[in-house]
């Protein structure tokens, strides 16, 4: 029941993505399986494709985008890149509120690369963290920040605005991850400008695990040194004198061996599809159906951990549902009624896309309402 799906800061949908998906499948097999030539320029053509989608969402230069695993992935490489006195002594700002898994790298890293983790801490009864706590945090010592535009937790959006011009003045290294709005909400790396960019493609641009990407400033590149490095990390990957490796001037030095196709093949159809759309169309059917649910949750008295403002917020609300109805409960509860959800905690997530319709978020609602009224 896609009308009831409220899954998109997980896994996003659209018309007709299973038979696109096994299409690109099946005509993945019949090229890889088919015995002549033709395999690596039909796959990386591809993959060249998926890059240039992704491109045109964030308004990049060419070959300042490459395809990476995922977001974790991408951070690293980025990281290991830098020149090693750019963080060695000095602090790497992130928010509590970030997603917790570029944070377990960072605090795995700090000590082998000699820089001090600063994690700007929640504010007392906030779900996420405040734009000022964090300005106050970002102190000129801070070698790189990291700015989650979106939080996963509570979809509270920063004003990205004033949070790069302030570290301009700091003297900061500026990287976005803008995982929980790509694709809903406009995104442009030059307005206001960033040193680099990390996104997956599965939530609301609809595509598959493992299609994640890396933007790098092209004023930035050439004084990166990737750590991982191969044949693809070359202008020529077909230089195959093993002394006279040279890195590619552009984004393609992030590349390293024979890059993986698989997941930006597959996930290149939603991106296809996603181009095709009215964008406003889809950002403005979002907003009335979250503005329902927030409606319903004062009904409700439920605590709303998003903020109120559609320009503080991404595509989700969040609700803390109360101690006497276990969040896992409810979402089982509402699973079994083909109401598609999810919780960390006691915190429901609910983020409708465009397969979600206003009698499904109606649907939703006396669900909800006569489950915790019970």
């Amino acid at each position: 029941m896609s009308e009831v799906y409220f899954l998109y800061h997980s896994i996003g949908m659209y018309p007709g993505k299973t038979e696109d998906l096994a299409s690109a499948m099946t005509e993945f097999a019949g090229v890889w399986g088919k015995p002549d030539d033709s395999q690596w320029a039909y796959a990386l053509g591809k993959r060249q494709n998926f890059i240039d989608r992704w491109r045109a969402i964030l308004n990049a230069a060419p070959q300042s985008i490459t395809a990476t695993e995922n977001v974790t992935a991408a951070f690293h490489a980025l990281l290991t890149s830098l020149p090693e006195s750019h963080l060695k002594g000095r602090k790497v700002l992130v928010g509590a509120d970030c997603f917790p898994s570029n944070h377990f790298l960072l605090n795995g890293m700090a000590e082998k690369y000699g820089f001090t983790l600063h994690t700007v801490p929640l504010r007392q009864g906030m779900g996420y963290v405040e734009d000022d706590d964090f300005i106050e945090a970002w102190t000129p010592d801070v070698g790189l920040a990291l700015l989650t535009w979106v939080s996963s937790l509570t979809s509270h959006r920063i004003d990205l605005k004033r949070m790069v011009a302030h570290g301009r003045r700091m003297g900061s290294l500026i990287g976005t991850d803008i995982t929980q709005a790509a694709g809903l909400i406009p995104y442009d790396v030059l307005a206001p400008e960033v040193d680099f960019t990390v996104s997956t493609s599965l939530k609301w641009m609809c595509g598959t695990p493992g299609a994640g990407i890396l933007y790098v400033s092209p004023r930035l590149t050439p004084h990166l040194t990737p750590e991982l490095r191969g044949w693809f990390s070359q202008a020529n990957p077909f230089n195959w004198d093993i002394t006279a490796f040279q890195y590619a001037p552009d984004i393609r030095r992030f590349d390293n061996g024979t890059p993986g196709t698989m997941a930006a093949l597959a996930s290149l159809p939603a991106l296809d599809w996603h181009a095709t759309q009215d964008q406003a169309a889809l950002l403005a059917h979002n907003r009335r159906l979250t503005a329902r649910i927030i409606e319903a949750a004062d009904a409700l008295n439920l605590t709303l951990l998003t903020p109120r403002a559609p320009d503080k917020r991404g595509g989700s609300i969040m609700l803390r549902l109360p101690d006497t109805h276990p969040a896992a409960e409810v979402v089982t509860a509402l699973r079994a009624q083909s109401i598609t959800t999810d919780a960390r905690s006691q915190t429901l997530r609910l983020s409708p896309g465009n397969l979600t319709t206003m009698a499904g978020t109606e649907t939703l609602i006396a669900a909800l309402t006569k489950l915790l009224r019970a």
